[in-house]
């Protein structure tokens, strides 16, 4: 989706983000300054962060911190007045603190995706879109299982929405390269120090995407959206001891010590980890429909959702015994790929030089031909 069609959507719109100070939220807001909407209001529990964050856009118009928290309903009843776009980001998104801690969990996860909905139809926000992970899918613990919950209860909204204009929908991410919870800044850290590179399982797969990539799909997501759906943007499949040896052939590279120096200790999955990501089940894929850059699975239970008519622009033909998209399934990059792709992106000056340009334009590297022939059969490209 261009620019242009992005600008004259957000135009003069009020927009809400909540956990805007986060990885994502302080992209999506970076993004959507550049829009021009009417308003944008960042609601973030982080006090300091949402400081420096608020002073940062301190003359760039109608941008508003609000303090608050996603369990306070009141609070989100009161800062949704007026607003047009929610893109609904907070969360606890780690994985064994969420574990370790299920009741605060649910109480972020669920019951916060609960009030930003009810807020939302209280006062007839057009648009709610939720930010939800892979982890959701088929999920194995207290995290993913809070997020599966927050896609039903968007997905739910749309029946009982109180005013037939209003849309509800979710977006699911991969693995966020340089995000807080990126296994990418462990593996620096490890190369610079000198210790080993900790990785799980030779077998381990993951999806990936850019920060910049992740806020592109949840601005996107309130154009496409009919309601109901979960949004699945097509990414780019690592293998993760692939990405630990690029990591250390670059880093390497730049403080001269040889790559073979640098050891690689295999540590085994942990309590519930997957050794593979997956953003479509097999049954999921029966109800999905194709788009160019995404997928868009629609509600399992269609009964309730009749009035919700499912016509997306360039809808791509349907493919017989369509595999689930699962990261195992698909063809890895290489090494070289993942290298190219990583610097593409600027991705190490976030953490070999603090302050500098993070989420810069990221073209796709050249692919092997298997690999590209694979990708263009999903029609998967990265904007």
């Amino acid at each position: 989706m261009d620019g242009k069609t992005m600008n004259n959507y957000y135009l003069d719109k009020t927009v809400l983000v909540t956990g805007a100070a986060g990885t994502v939220g302080r992209e999506v807001v970076r993004q959507l300054v550049g829009f021009g909407p009417r308003e944008l209001r960042m609601l973030d529990n982080n006090e300091s962060a949402l400081f420096l964050q608020g002073n940062e856009y301190r003359h760039a118009g109608r941008v508003i911190p609000y303090l608050g928290d996603v369990r306070d309903e009141h609070k989100l009843i009161n800062v949704t007045r007026g607003v047009d776009v929610i893109l609904h980001l907070a969360a606890f998104k780690h994985v064994a603190l969420a574990e370790y801690n299920p009741f605060e969990a649910v109480q972020t996860n669920i019951l916060g995706v609960r009030n930003v909905a009810q807020a939302a139809q209280i006062n007839h926000v057009s648009r709610a879109i939720f930010a939800s992970s892979d982890k959701a899918v088929n999920p194995t613990n207290v995290m993913g299982t809070s997020k599966l919950m927050g896609e039903r209860i968007f997905s739910a909204a749309n029946i009982f929405k109180n005013h037939g204009s209003q849309v509800f929908s979710s977006v699911r991410f991969g693995n966020i390269l340089g995000s807080r919870g990126s296994v990418v800044p462990v593996f620096m850290k490890q190369i610079l120090s000198g210790e080993a590179v900790t990785v799980t399982d030779v077998r381990m797969t993951r999806f990936v995407m850019t920060v910049e990539e992740a806020a592109k799909l949840l601005l996107e997501a309130p154009l496409i959206a009919c309601g109901g759906e979960v949004l699945v943007s097509k990414m780019l499949a690592v293998r993760i001891i692939d990405l630990a040896h690029a990591l250390i052939e670059l880093l390497t590279a730049r403080t001269g010590v040889n790559p073979k120096s640098v050891p690689v200790k295999f540590v085994g999955a942990m309590p519930g980890e997957k050794l593979y990501e997956e953003l479509m089940t097999e049954e999921e894929v029966s109800r999905s429909k194709e788009l160019p850059t995404m997928f868009a699975i629609l509600p399992a239970l269609r009964g309730f959702y009749q009035n919700i008519e499912y016509n997306y622009k360039n809808i791509l033909p349907e493919v017989e015994n369509r595999r689930p998209y699962i990261s195992n399934l698909e063809t890895p990059m290489t090494i070289d790929e993942i290298k190219a792709f990583l610097e593409n992106c600027g991705i190490l000056e976030e953490f070999l030089s603090p302050g500098q340009p993070f989420n810069l334009p990221c073209p796709a590297p050249d692919l092997t031909p298997e690999a590209a022939t694979q990708k263009s059969s999903r029609q998967a490209k990265l904007q």
